[in-house]
């Protein structure tokens, strides 16, 4: 079985969830929003399917003992999950603050 769709499908996965977000915040007519909470679910699911997606793979190396493969994404793979949670959390909290007028911009 091909691995290798994991990583594609977590790249995919973690960009849903950061550019929803965003997308939804240069919406011109920021008076209200119906699907808010739909929209906010949509990206934190995706970050958490990324994340799981690149468990997965790391499961898969482990399984087939290939650890000089592990030592050589597990770095970047822990940096860049931890930015995606971030950054994921960060545009969903300025979107709902936004959007319920706490703060303008």
């Amino acid at each position: 079985m091909d691995y290798s769709w994991l990583n594609i499908g977590s790249i995919l996965f973690g960009l849903i969830a950061v550019v929803i977000p965003i997308i939804n915040l240069m919406r011109q007519d920021k008076s209200t929003s119906k699907s808010l909470g739909i929209i906010s679910g949509v990206s934190i699911s995706s970050c958490a399917i990324s994340l799981g997606m690149q468990i997965l793979y790391t499961n898969h190396l482990v399984g087939i003992q290939d650890w000089s493969a592990l030592m050589d994404i597990l770095p970047t793979v822990a940096n860049v999950s931890l930015a995606l949670i971030v950054a994921t959390i960060v545009l969903n909290i300025i979107m709902y603050k936004i959007y319920n007028k706490k703060i303008s911009i």
